[in-house]
């Protein structure tokens, strides 16, 4: 009975694997938020979330995990950002360093700056977890729209984040009880 049990639960770890490794989220190209939040770590996602503000898809933007090294007008100049929309629309959060303080110092700024609706960037490997934490921190009434940032992640990328995922889901339902 025991070895029916392991087996299965080995089963379903892998056939969950295999979904999570083949579909992999997508880009997100019409929607239109009142914000837009860019986790940093990963390469494309300042980019992409700079498209977004350039084509009024959203109003704002918040970069989370940002390096405390780093300066505004820093950022600026890497990313090619011209002063008056770096002025009215970004801001650079200071606060985070993994994905579960992203989405605390996300919740934060959407109170903060009255944002109804958000679109987050990430890399595509990334957004399952990313989207779990984002929903748990933010109020129900906030609107999130992923936006994966498209990559050719190694085996062992999928594997480590597929294993972050089931264990933050297990241990949000083991610390509930």
């Amino acid at each position: 009975m025991l070895r029916r049990a392991v087996s299965l639960v080995i089963l379903v770890w892998a056939l969950g694997f295999l979904a999570f490794a083949v579909l992999l989220p997508m880009p997100e190209d019409s929607a239109r938020t009142d914000g837009v939040v860019v986790l940093t770590g990963g390469e494309g996602r300042i980019d992409r979330g700079l498209v977004v503000l350039r084509q009024h898809l959203a109003r704002k933007m918040l970069v989370a995990g940002v390096d405390p090294e780093v300066r505004p007008r820093e950022f600026a100049a890497q990313y090619h950002v011209e002063s008056a929309l770096m002025r009215c629309c970004v801001t650079l959060g200071y606060q985070s360093v993994d994905t579960r303080s992203n989405a605390t110092e996300t919740a934060g700024w959407v109170a903060a700056s009255g944002v109804g609706s958000l679109r987050m960037v990430t890399s595509d490997w990334h957004m399952r977890r990313a989207a779990w934490e984002m929903r748990r921190a933010l109020p129900e009434r906030i609107a999130l729209v992923e936006d994966a940032v498209p990559t050719r992640p190694s085996f062992n990328t999928l594997f480590v984040e597929y294993n972050k995922y089931i264990a933050r889901r297990i241990w949000r339902v083991w610390k509930r009880q």
